[in-house]
């Protein structure tokens, strides 16, 4: 099945299947909120020290330092290859934005510098 998309650039085909597609869209969007950056370097933290007690595990066990690292070195990647992207599953919890018409309609309050300036000043002998 080859899927025909309508883009700005043309017609481009996409032979993914549906769940591939929708990940794909969502990776584009570019938005995570808030929970979602914490439950990143949440999985993130973990990740990487069950990959550094596994390499150290197995380098131990095998008694060679570059399959050690090489072992790291793979975890560090299969963990930048979950948590850096925007998959679905960081973006729960969206934050809620004004409309730039409905901002402009509430400005933002502005400090008044005569009420500020007239504080009293500490006594110096």
């Amino acid at each position: 099945m080859v899927v025909i998309k309508k883009s700005r650039y043309g017609d481009q085909e996409l032979g993914l299947p549906r769940f591939a597609r929708v990940s794909f869209s969502s990776l584009r969007s570019a938005q995570m909120d808030w929970q979602g950056q914490k439950r990143a370097e949440i999985v993130m933290q973990f990740m990487l020290v069950v990959f550094a007690i596994a390499g150290l595990g197995i380098g131990y066990t095998i008694g060679s330092f570059p399959t050690m690292m090489l072992t790291y070195a793979g975890g560090v990647v299969i963990t930048a290859l979950i948590t850096v992207p925007n998959w679905p599953f960081f973006n729960r919890h969206p934050s809620k934005w004004l409309d730039p018409s409905e901002a402009e309609r509430h400005p933002k309050p502005h400090l008044n510098v005569a009420a500020a300036s007239k504080k009293k000043a500490p006594k110096h002998k």
